[in-house]
Order: C-alpha cells, then sequence, then structure tokens
C-alpha cells in the first residue's frame, strides 16, 4: 500500500503488532490509518497496513465518525510534512548530514537544523529525531485551540438543532410522532425499517438558510461542513452523535469519497472485469460476443436480455417468479423468488445458451448487477467468458443499451413484464432480429447472423475437404 514492510519498526524501533507506550508513537501510526483511509481501503486494511489489529483500525473509524481527526494540516508546503519527517528520521539513522538531506528533500539545510533541534525526543538525557514524536510536537505547537461555534453560540446551535431534528407538524401546530421506533444504535438505519420523523434539513439547507434568516447578523453563520463534523467527529461536544439518524441518508459513519468510487460488487473480482476481456471484442469483426442485463418492471418482475455485439442478433430470456412467491416467508440468505436472483438468472442464461452453436460462445459482458453473482457456475456449464463493465459506465455495453431502449417500445417502464410468457418474448425478439438495421447496412440481424454460420459451416467443408 505504498510502504515497505517493516517501515514502522524502523522509524519507531518497536514491533508496529505491540502497542507502543507513548501518546506520540500512537498518534504517528493512527495518522497513517487515516492515510490508508484515505486511499480507499476499508478500516480493517488500513489497520493491518500500518501494524495495528483490525478491532482497532474498526474502533478509530467509529469513534472519528468515518472523519480524520488530524484535518488537512499538511495542505501548505511551507511546513514540513510527516512523509518528510519519516524522510529525515531514516536519513538521520543512515549518517547523513543535514546538507544533503536538504538537498534530497528539497529544503533549506537550516529547516532540517531546526527540526531535528526543536522536534527530537529526548531519551536519557540524549535527543533522537523520530518521525513520529517529531509530527506529535509540531502539532502541538501548531494547535491554536479555539471553541467550536456550535458550543460557544447558544442561540445558532438551538436553530441548526431544531431545523435538524425538530418535530413534525400540521399547520395548525400540532404534533405528528410518526411511527415508533427504538433507539440509535450506532449503526446505519436500516432501509426497510420506519424511522423516526423528524424535520430533517439538511446540513447545506441549515447553513444557507441562516443567511436569509438574520441577513444583519454575521455571528449566525455556520459551514455546513462545521455541522456534519459536530454531528460524526466525538468530543465536539455541539450536538450528539444519535442526531445524525435525522439526516436524510441515516448514515452512522461517513464514507471516504474514494472508498466510495472504488467500492465493488461481492461478486466483481479483478480477473472479470471488462479491462481483461479479450481485444477481439472492440472490433466486432467476429461473432460470438454478447452483452447482457435485465430491463426491470412492476412487482420484481423482469425480462433478460442477450444482444450479440457483431449481428445486433437479440435473444430475450423468459424469468417466472419463482414458486412460493409472496406465499412462503422470506428466508434469510436464502434463493431470491423475484425472478432474477443469482440462480434464476444462471438456469435461464445456460438453457438459452445451451441452443447457440460453438461458434456463438466466446464472451459475454454484463452489468454489475447481483442477479450475475454464479457467474463462476455459469461460465463451468456453458464454457463462456463473463467479465462484467465499469461502475456507472453504461457506454461499455453500448449495444445492450440501445436495444433496451428499442425493447421499451413493447415493455414499457412502469409495467408488470411478468405477464407476458416465453413465446410473447420470442416474438419480440423475432420482431427486432428481422427489422433492418442502417449499421447493417439495411440487413437484418438474423440475415447477418444466417450468413456468418453459413460461412462458418463452408469453412468447415472446405478444411475437411
Amino acid at each position: 500500500m505504498g510502504r515497505p514492510a517493516g517501515w514502522m519498526t524502523e522509524l519507531t524501533g518497536r514491533s508496529p503488532m505491540k502497542s507502543p507506550g507513548k501518546p506520540s508513537l500512537r498518534r504517528a501510526i493512527e495518522r497513517e490509518f487515516w492515510i490508508q483511509i484515505a486511499s480507499g481501503v476499508t478500516s480493517e486494511q488500513a489497520a493491518v497496513e500500518v501494524g495495528a489489529s483490525p478491532a482497532a483500525g474498526a474502533r478509530w473509524f467509529r469513534e472519528g465518525g468515518g472523519m480524520s481527526p488530524f484535518g488537512n494540516s499538511n495542505l501548505s508546503g511551507r511546513y514540513l510534512s510527516f512523509e518528510e519527517r519519516e524522510e529525515i528520521a531514516l536519513l538521520k539513522v543512515q549518517g547523513i548530514g543535514v546538507r544533503e538531506t536538504g538537498r534530497r528533500l528539497g529544503r533549506d539545510p537550516s529547516t532540517i537544523s531546526r527540526e531535528l533541534r526543536r522536534n527530537a525526543a529526548t531519551r536519557a538525557g540524549k535527543l533522537e529525531y523520530r518521525a513520529g514524536v517529531a509530527q506529535w510536537k509540531a502539532e502541538l505547537m501548531a494547535r491554536r485551540p479555539r471553541q467550536a461555534k456550535l458550543v460557544s453560540n447558544p442561540q445558532l446551535c438551538e436553530y441548526v438543532q431544531e431545523r435538524l431534528s425538530g418535530q413534525v407538524c400540521r399547520r395548525d401546530g400540532s404534533v405528528v410522532h410518526g411511527p415508533a421506533t427504538t433507539g440509535w444504535n450506532g449503526r446505519n438505519q436500516a432501509p426497510r425499517r420506519d424511522r423516526r420523523w423528524a424535520r430533517s434539513w439538511s446540513p447545506e439547507q441549515i447553513a444557507q438558510r441562516l443567511r436569509v434568516d438574520f441577513p444583519d447578523d454575521e455571528s449566525v453563520r455556520i459551514s455546513h461542513e462545521a455541522i456534519y463534523q459536530a454531528l460524526y467527529i466525538q468530543g465536539r461536544g455541539a450536538l450528539k452523535r444519535e442526531l445524525v439518524a435525522c439526516l436524510r441518508t441515516g448514515r452512522a459513519l461517513r464514507v471516504p469519497r474514494v472508498r466510495a468510487r472504488a467500492k465493488p460488487a461481492g461478486h466483481v473480482t479483478a480477473d472479470v472485469m471488462i479491462s481483461e476481456r479479450p481485444a477481439e471484442v472492440e472490433d466486432r469483426a467476429i461473432p460470438g460476443h454478447w452483452e447482457g442485463d435485465l430491463i426491470i418492471g412492476l412487482e420484481r418482475s423482469a425480462i433478460g436480455t442477450l444482444v450479440e455485439r457483431t449481428t445486433r442478433f437479440t435473444m430475450l430470456l423468459h424469468l417466472p417468479r419463482e414458486e412460493g412467491w409472496r406465499v412462503e416467508p422470506a428466508v434469510k440468505n436464502g434463493p431470491a423468488l423475484g425472478g432474477y436472483g443469482a440462480e434464476s438468472m444462471r438456469k435461464a442464461l445456460v438453457a438459452r445458451i445451451d441452443t447457440l452453436p460453438e461458434q456463438l460462445r466466446r464472451s459475454l459482458t454484463w452489468d454489475r448487477g447481483k442477479e450475475l453473482a454464479q457467474h463462476v457456475q455459469l461460465k463451468m456449464a456453458t464454457d463462456i467468458d463473463v467479465c462484467f463493465a465499469d461502475p456507472r459506465s453504461p457506454w461499455q455495453r453500448g449495444t445492450n443499451e440501445n436495444t433496451n431502449g428499442l425493447l421499451r417500445q413493447y415493455f414499457p417502464k412502469g409495467t408488470d413484464l411478468a405477464r407476458w410468457n416465453a413465446d410473447d418474448l420470442d416474438a419480440v425478439a423475432e420482431a427486432l432480429n428481422t427489422r433492418p438495421r442502417k449499421t447493417l447496412k439495411w440487413k437484418t440481424p438474423a440475415e447477418t447472423l444466417a450468413e456468418y454460420l453459413d460461412s462458418v459451416k463452408q469453412a468447415g467443408v472446405a478444411t475437411t475437404g
């Protein structure tokens, strides 16, 4: 993750798996932990990377509300960063002088000399420079302790709390209590469970509305980020953590943006990403490469779509609801009965792909939906390579997206798709496959596919002869 093995031992002189005794060294490890979090890894992975236990990483992340307590103190290049202090410590151990260290870091020698003198650790009357201690001392000297605005201004705090968590009222002023809910347990709000009814203004709405309600009072101002920090970071003192339940997301912890962007579905691994797809797929020269997706209707109804990239030949998958749909109680971690669960999807794809000749079983590119979570079993059953598109990249399956748009003429959004049987779907697919296409020089997908299969058959006869 960017650091060589044993770097913490080299800096601190002790094993990373043992909790360091001094607060300064603990802060060094915690700082590195939050640097790892900012790169997008999980709290458990970040903790292991810095030599702490996964439980400690989860605790640091939870207590920080998902936000680093160290802030952005290293944004200015005027001051030495923690990484530079690490480099200074390593070079000093190697016996490198002040001037050479300054040249390597691009700093004035006096800056290095002053750093070694001011921020060195004192042990047994001897100065020893350690990056963790030096960073701690520098932060201690740079602190400008200031009371949070929501603590020092009761009027502002009351305004924020009322807009965030105030009661819902009718026009006559009577209170609407809403559903009975359990207390906040420190975790994200469940998506299918009653939540407390509150006014629930967003922090940005609160911050901007202050300018409207108090146009002449500059003391009643606060940024939306300060409100978020007051909610998520322990120790700010103004707002209680349980008020995060009043936010529309109901999110108990803030998630770093990098992690949110990088988080893949559990079934999508690096070896099945679209970047691993054969290069021949891109130029559409060889048929047999398919794109697939679902079109969704009411009541968890769906139709599977398969489109061949070269010929635009379309096949539709009938996905009837499984036996027991809305009759038997749902089983936790059991198979989905709505029709397009992973098991139902695999069965439907295997049945349809088995009807194809071997020449048309090259690859299948799918959206990142969990309906194809059993892609490994699908590949074993059909011998077709499966890969997944990147997140929020529909253009990587442009042929399929275009076809889904054509299908909406027959299967509009907001309708129940379960009322159509397999014969109905085959009839619609036939209508598309016998429609002339400009991209095929006004041939139909069915004609283009038939020509390809005939050419393959003739080539096989010629080779045999």
